[in-house]
């Protein structure tokens, strides 16, 4: 949309985490210094701790790039398991092998764990547990966790355990039966919202990566982002990217408060005033209460907010008007033509409220695969008995592509109800919706404004409990995954090494997360596993009909 107007490259305010754009604020760097210092020289605990937004995936995945060699990371992103099924996510991620009939074992499992770890210390490595959104786990995983960290040797712990989570995970470990574990915490650090300084340089610094060094938003627009924002940096890329998305609808070429304002009244669905309107209002308010004058018609001067996507986008970006540092003046905008029903996306999912539940979305996408949904709990839990996995995203139309599966999409009408339908199809400007028996066709432009980024694709791994694959990890799936590359390369495998992961293959897999546009840190996570999978699919699975744009 607004990327060509800009002379963009791409949208430099994704909010999917992208080590391309990777800005450490003195807090951010200070907190990766930390958890690597603590993976080097001690064991125990580390907990990282951060609100909602402030950049704690972001220095998980970087983690994860700048890991040393030595290093062995198991990494647990859904932390609401059972004891028995944390210890055995632990041993699958670290590829420790369990029989079938020992695997409900807590026993067997800590012993298998315990034996990998004294192996891993003989030959100089390090193994590190990281554990996402830790705030959710039990008091009955937490103390697991806590006996894990006894797993040592006379002057060494086996065990690295990284705990990030929201603040409450702090007020977690502060509970009295948790002491123990508290106790054994050698490192706390919790990152703090980003300065005003450091916000604007934020800002730029993205643009920057996205191709442009001018300056699109004005000193007092980066102001009012930090202001209204409040440092986060999640918020920070939606506001601006919807500021970005109005000026392009208003053929601005720079951002000015006003957009900002306006923008942010969009993501937060109230309105917002400038300074001095707060001030003038604080001081007309006094002034009526002693003087009586209860008449004074506020709605005549205070300023009303319009949407953004309300304007018409630019026919011609050489149209583009002179902009000034001030509210843009008033606008008489003829009556837009009435859109089609199928295009107009909240009478469409209004229509369709009964068919766009959860569970009668993944009804539909499950039925692309070939099986079906037996009941409408736990989707995902039913997507597993079949073979089959979820992943579920938080990002843009570009991962969508890259990903290329048929995608239950959560959308958001006007009045905030919650819809889930069915991404068959994306062109370059308009995607394929199914809703109940129907598919539409819908814009990209007007879709976007109703999708914040939230979806779930399912893909077929290639063992029952997929995991992340490292330096040192074996099996049938490092098979699977060298098979693969090399089909791609159009090279063969050596049979007496294709099952191991070593360097070769760490390799290969950081090139192929180059061409794709993933993160090239040389470990086949998950995502990286389903873009493999979808690149080299089989023609009987369902594909994301991209046409043209399909692998961009």
């Amino acid at each position: 949309m607004y990327t060509n107007f800009f002379g963009l490259s791409e949208k430099p305010f994704a909010i999917t985490p992208d080590p391309r754009y990777l800005f450490l604020s003195e807090r951010h760097a200070e907190a990766l210094a930390h958890l690597l210092y603590g993976i080097n020289e001690s064991g125990g605990f580390i907990q990282l701790t951060g609100e909602v937004g402030t950049g704690k995936t972001t220095i998980v995945r970087t983690l994860l790039s700048r890991l040393p060699q030595h290093a062995d990371v198991a990494v647990i992103l859904n932390p609401r398991i059972t004891p028995t099924e944390f210890l055995l996510t632990i041993c699958e991620e670290l590829g420790v092998t369990v029989a079938e009939a020992d695997r409900d074992s807590v026993k067997t499992l800590v012993d298998a764990l315990n034996r990998h770890l004294l192996n891993a210390h003989a030959e100089g490595r390090r193994v590190v547990v990281i554990v996402d959104e830790a705030q959710n786990l039990s008091p009955a995983v937490l103390e697991q966790v806590r006996l894990l960290t006894n797993l040592e040797t006379a002057t060494q712990k086996l065990l690295q355990i990284i705990l990030i989570g929201q603040p409450e995970l702090a007020v977690l470990l502060d509970r009295n039966e948790l002491r123990q574990l508290a106790q054994r915490i050698t490192g706390r650090y919790h990152l703090s919202p980003l300065t005003r300084e450091e916000t604007q340089e934020y800002i730029r610094h993205r643009l920057r990566v996205a191709g442009v060094a001018a300056e699109i938003f004005t000193r007092r627009a980066l102001r009012e982002v930090h202001r209204l924002a409040g440092g986060v940096p999640r918020i920070i890329n939606v506001c601006c990217d919807r500021a970005l998305l109005g000026a392009y609808s208003r053929e601005q070429r720079i951002v000015d408060t006003a957009l900002v304002r306006q923008a942010a009244g969009e993501v937060y669905g109230r309105l917002y005033l400038p300074r001095w309107a707060l001030w003038a209002g604080g001081a007309a308010t006094i002034a009526a209460l002693v003087g009586g004058a209860w008449w004074l018609p506020w709605r005549d001067w205070l300023p009303v907010a319009t949407p953004l996507t309300a304007a018409a986008p630019p026919a011609s970006a050489a149209s583009a008007a002179t902009p000034i540092e001030a509210a843009p003046a008033p606008v008489v905008a003829a009556a837009p033509p009435a859109e089609p029903p199928a295009r107009n996306l909240d009478a469409l999912l209004t229509a369709n409220a009964a068919s766009t539940t959860e569970a009668g979305a993944f009804r539909r996408l499950l039925a692309l695969w070939g099986t079906a949904l037996t009941g409408d709990k736990d989707p995902c839990g039913q997507v597993v008995k079949a073979g089959l996995a979820c992943l579920d995203q938080h990002g843009s139309w570009a991962q969508v592509r890259m990903l290329n599966r048929p995608a239950v999409l959560t959308l958001i009408d006007d009045r905030g109800e919650r819809h889930h339908v069915v991404l068959t199809g994306l062109g370059e400007h308009e995607a394929t919706l199914t809703l109940g028996e129907t598919s539409e066709q819908v814009p990209l432009e007007t879709l976007s404004k109703a999708w914040f980024g939230d979806f779930t694709v399912v893909w077929r791994p290639k063992a029952s409990r997929p995991r992340v694959l490292a330096m040192g990890s074996s099996g049938d799936e490092v098979r699977w995954l060298r098979r693969s590359l090399n089909a791609l390369q159009g090279s063969a495998s050596d049979p007496e090494h294709d099952d191991i992961y070593d360097r070769d293959l760490a390799r290969a897999v950081q090139e192929f997360q180059r061409q794709h546009r993933l993160n090239a840190d040389g470990i086949a996570g998950i995502l990286t596993q389903v873009v493999l999978d979808a690149t080299l699919a089989d023609p009987q699975s369902p594909l994301l009909g991209v046409g043209a744009t399909r692998g961009g």
